[in-house]
């Protein structure tokens, strides 16, 4: 079976898998997320966090972003066609829907200093325990991470772990997987 075939059949399964959470399971284990992300030294010393903007399937990341946004530039991906632009994160206000991707994405000018992003925190559809991560198969992260040199730490509910993914040259794995 092809590489691609797998993770196709992965990606159905995951989503299957994540339609059994009850949304107080989502936030519940979403919770669990941040609290161990906050307990890391790295995360604490980081003053520039690039994170995202959560869909209803994804860990949410929308308190955690409230919360921190006093003590931290908080950066938020943008599609722009094939790749990823980086914007501020300026408040609720600021979000604007994509409707190709039905995703929020802050409106305004490219963050001007992509190399000041120490800490990058990424969703995922799966991540496996070697930190391959399996994404929604457009490759934004793959591209975006490779030009940003930052540490990445994947976040994921627990039945989006497994013991090994498919994943070809081009996926770029996390230095670090956080589930809950």
């Amino acid at each position: 079976m092809s590489c691609d075939l797998q993770k196709a059949l992965l990606r159905c399964e995951v989503r299957r898998l994540k339609r059994l959470l009850t949304e107080e399971e989502r936030l519940r284990k979403s919770a669990t997320v941040w609290a161990q992300v906050e307990a890391m030294p790295r995360f604490m010393r980081a003053a520039t966090v690039l994170l995202y903007w959560s869909m209803p399937d994804e860990v949410y990341t929308h308190d955690f972003i409230r919360h921190w946004r006093q003590e931290k530039t908080i950066i938020l991906p943008v599609v722009d066609g094939d790749e990823l632009r980086l914007a501020a994160f300026e408040g609720e206000q600021s979000l604007r829907r994509n409707s190709v991707m039905n995703l929020y994405e802050p409106q305004g000018s490219d963050y001007p200093s992509p190399q000041t992003i120490e800490l990058a925190i990424v969703p995922c559809i799966a991540f496996d325990r070697n930190h391959h991560r399996l994404g929604r198969g457009c490759g934004y992260y793959d591209r975006l991470l490779t030009r940003l040199h930052t540490y990445n730490i994947g976040v994921c509910f627990d039945c989006q772990l497994f013991d090994t993914i498919p994943f070809g040259e081009h996926d770029m794995p996390m230095d670090e997987v956080v589930t809950g």
